[in-house]
């Protein structure tokens, strides 16, 4: 599989564009002429430079309002192209993009436009240049990729071919089936791209809002096995508009856009397995059953506070270290491990973050393959030296320096408490608190698209619509990755203010990114009964919450009364599903607790509740964070 990207679809100069696409494993790139036009490089430097880097130029892109124009603009039209022809030749590229025209003088016709491109694919020719003629989602007279091929169907000239986009196909909902129906060897390059569903004109849409294949909701597995089953083995190139990554880190996005393809094809050939796909074996999506443990880096003395608040929650010290400053806090199926050891990865985390959970465990079924389909994926491997009796540990790099250990039982790897642990003989009461129920993650608004794709190239998980969180001084971003069954969530919040809470945990934690941990209970309100017994603070929720909850789901005074006791914040879907959820109150640094009972299949996040957690935290916290010291 040959990969490509253009200019444009990502930030800084040709320059860093050119270190960042080559550095990320791209094989060739797509010259955008308005970054050629800015640079001071000549054709031929701008070839070497390409050169030197290990590229190829793949197309020269691209040639507006070409065809069916009438005299003189239609001399004029060709005299430009000889100029670009020109270029081409000194610069070393062989392909130029020819996109269907939105001249307001342009004339229709398929005959006019096949003869004008094939006598300008002639002229190519002449060359040792192509052509290729895409359809613009809003051409003025060609806006479908059938009615192009139709075109250079009729100029049969063999410099002229036809190139796909994605976006302008998948934008009009036109059938990616017809493209099985074109000639493999007639499509000269394609070009991808994925968008979120929204309801706007066509080239703002494309201008601002496209993102990699897998960021976005459009069908791009199934234009793409319709691609791959013409038999075309040409370059798969990106071509992204996008503000949020024109601004964003360069080597970031390069990098994020390799791994969607090589997500692309493999989704791709799993789909369709009779296709032929250019791509190295890797094993599929990964199952995550659960949240095996979270770990927590800290001191000795600032695990206090954190000890504190567990054993508030019914949670109990199972487990101690062999050879380190690590316990196991459990109940139920929830392990919390505190690390306070002086050295190694944990205690840089803490010398970074403060305290914060700097590791994450997830159950698999297959720890190796995981790690195997994680690193076929570019994800970032993790190791640290092991003391004696540890075991190794599968482990990659996550959000905000995090780390994510895989567990399965086929290895062994799930008897690591009994092999590195020595029980305390302390039995956790019963709380009633059961599992993790979800993870959110904190990061900076830019970053969310990223993370996103992560977690779902890398695992059987599904991106839900993304929704704004309403903070009294600013807007959050969230979205929430689960997998089918829904046994395992995270959301990803991304903060665009540092004035907002996610964004002054942000900024307070220098980076952390799990800014609070949802435990699921099997009976809330005895949860709760239990842990006030023990100590824990709840978050304060204001009584005319309970007022305005009462009269918007008709719920009786008993229930109501019952729920403003505890501090318990409900919500209800229209199929009878319930949410219940009450809050710890912040620690240090801006991390806290959640416990949560889902009733009836409720499968969100209290999103309507959101606005008044954000309220009452920021009620208890110095406001605008800033970060520590």
């Amino acid at each position: 599989m040959r990969t490509s990207i253009a200019t444009v679809s990502i930030a800084g100069t040709l320059r860093e564009k050119l270190a960042a696409i080559a550095a990320a494993g791209f094989d060739g790139v797509e010259i955008f002429e308005q970054d050629f036009l800015q640079d001071a490089a000549s054709p031929q430097e701008l070839g070497q430079m390409v050169s030197d880097h290990g590229l190829n130029i793949t197309l020269f892109q691209p040639f507006r309002d070409f065809e069916g124009l009438p005299e003189p603009m239609r001399a004029r039209a060709f005299d430009r192209a000889k100029q670009k022809f020109d270029l081409m030749s000194e610069m070393g590229a062989e392909l130029m993009l020819i996109c269907s025209t939105t001249h307001a003088k342009a004339i229709g016709g398929i005959d006019r436009a096949a003869d004008d491109l094939a006598e300008l694919a002639e002229i190519a020719a002449e060359r040792g240049l192509r052509l290729g003629y895409e359809a613009l989602a809003w051409g003025r007279h060609v806006n479908d990729h059938r009615d192009a091929w139709e075109i250079v169907r009729r100029a049969d000239h063999p410099a002229l071919g036809l190139i796909l986009d994605s976006f302008h196909s998948l934008s009009r909902k036109i059938d990616p089936e017809t493209i099985r129906r074109i000639p493999g060897d007639k499509i000269f390059f394609v070009q991808l791209a994925d968008a979120p569903l929204i309801d706007m004109d066509l080239l703002y849409w494309s201008r601002h809002f496209r993102n990699m294949p897998g960021e976005g909701d459009l069908p791009v597995i199934d234009f793409m096995r319709a691609v791959s089953a013409t038999g075309y083995d040409g370059p798969l190139s990106l071509e992204i508009f996008n503000d949020q990554f024109r601004g964003g880190n360069p080597g970031l996005i390069a990098r994020d856009g390799y791994r969607s393809l090589i997500w692309l094809m493999d989704q791709v050939r799993r789909a369709e397995p009779a296709l032929s796909v250019d791509l190295p074996d890797m094993p599929g999506n990964i199952r995550v059953d659960g949240v095996e443990f979270i770990e927590f880096a800290s001191s000795a003395g600032d695990a206090a506070r954190l000890e504190a608040v567990l054993a508030q929650m019914g949670f109990s010290p199972e487990g101690q270290h062999r050879n380190k400053a690590v316990k196991v806090w459990r109940q139920g199926d929830i392990r919390i491990v505190v690390n306070t050891e002086p050295e190694g990865y944990a205690h840089s985390f803490y010398l970074n973050h403060g305290t914060g959970v700097c590791d994450i465990g997830l159950r698999v079924e297959d720890a190796d393959a995981t790690v195997r389909r994680a690193e076929a994926l570019d994800a970032t491997l993790f190791s640290q030296p092991l003391g004696p009796g540890e075991m190794a540990i599968p482990a990659i790099r996550g959000v905000g320096g995090s780390v994510l250990h895989f567990i399965d039982a086929k290895s062994g790897l799930s008897e690591v408490w009994d092999v590195e642990f020595s029980p305390t003989g302390e039995t956790a009461p019963d709380f009633g608190l059961t599992r993790v129920d979800h993870l959110a993650e904190t990061m900076n608004y830019d970053e969310m698209l990223s993370w996103a794709l992560f977690y779902g190239a890398i695992f059987d998980m599904q991106r839900r619509p993304m929704i704004d969180v309403i903070d009294p001084d600013g807007l959050v971003r969230s979205q929430a990755i689960a997998s089918p069954d829904g046994g395992t969530r995270i959301t990803l919040n991304g903060a665009q203010s540092h004035r907002t809470l996610a964004g002054g945990f942000l900024a307070n934690s220098m980076g952390s990114a799990v800014q609070h941990i949802a435990l699921g209970s099997r009976d809330i309100f005895a949860s709760a009964e239990a842990m006030a017994a023990a100590g824990f603070e709840p978050l304060p929720i204001p009584e005319n919450y309970y007022g305005d909850l009462k009269a918007r789901y008709g719920l009786d005074q008993d229930h109501v009364a019952r729920l403003q006791r505890f501090n318990i914040l409900y919500e209800a879907d229209e199929n009878g599903g319930e949410f219940l959820q009450f809050y710890g109150r912040p620690m240090e640094g801006g991390l806290f607790f959640e416990i949560v009972e889902r009733r009836g299949g409720f499968d969100g996040y209290g999103a309507l509740n959101a606005p008044f957690r954000i309220a009452a935290l920021k009620r208890l916290t110095r406001g605008n964070a800033m970060p520590r010291a």
